[in-house]
């Protein structure tokens, strides 16, 4: 025999020792046990639709964030190539002055002995050195220094008693850096021993 309703503490002890105490909201109503597993049928289609409405909406969400990550890549990549372009076209804007000095001097008609030529390349010499100086490219002076393998390029030796052994006698074409980092090594003839 089961009781329903509520107990207190007062009244538990009036309650004889056979008879279970229920909550009612716990208890099944007797006539309710087809009609029950139809509740609870719905209710767990319910719960399946709504997760299933969740789960498309995530998919959805997904969908979209690869889609705007795939945006993303795609204009820093076509942002990146623009700057690179623009650099491009800077820099031969600025190369360009020097082209139009080396073109008026081969077309003065002067001589390669005149002192007009003459001018005409140092001038671009100078105007090149300039535009390297501004992308952080210098000259790095080797002659008379010791061979160093990091900023030399040995392609001959030759020896010269009033130089240093392993000194640079001669630069055949000149090193250039950027900052403390070598952009190109000078390729260069060192003093060696003399052939014996």
């Amino acid at each position: 025999m089961a009781v329903t309703g509520s107990v207190t503490g007062n009244n538990m002890s009036q309650i004889p020792k056979n008879i279970q105490v229920m909550d009612p909201e716990l208890q099944d109503p007797p006539s309710a046990g087809p009609q029950a597993g139809a509740i609870i049928a719905e209710a767990i289609a319910t719960e399946s639709d709504t997760l299933r409405a969740k789960l498309a909406e995530q998919k959805d969400l997904n969908r979209r964030l690869v889609a705007d990550f795939a945006n993303f890549r795609r204009r820093t990549r076509q942002d990146a190539e623009r700057q690179a372009l623009a650099h491009k076209e800077s820099f031969i804007h600025e190369l360009l002055p020097a082209l139009d000095n080396l073109e008026r001097a081969l077309a003065s008609g002067a001589s390669p002995d005149s002192r007009q030529f003459l001018q005409g390349v140092e001038l671009t010499v100078q105007q090149l050195r300039q535009l390297l100086r501004r992308h952080g490219i210098e000259t790095q002076e080797s002659a008379g220094r010791p061979f160093d393998p990091h900023l030399h390029e040995a392609v001959s030796q030759r020896h010269d008693p009033a130089q240093p052994e392993h000194a640079v006698l001669e630069v055949l074409q000149r090193g250039y850096r950027r900052g403390e980092q070598v952009f190109r090594p000078a390729k260069v003839v060192v003093n060696g021993l003399p052939a014996s």
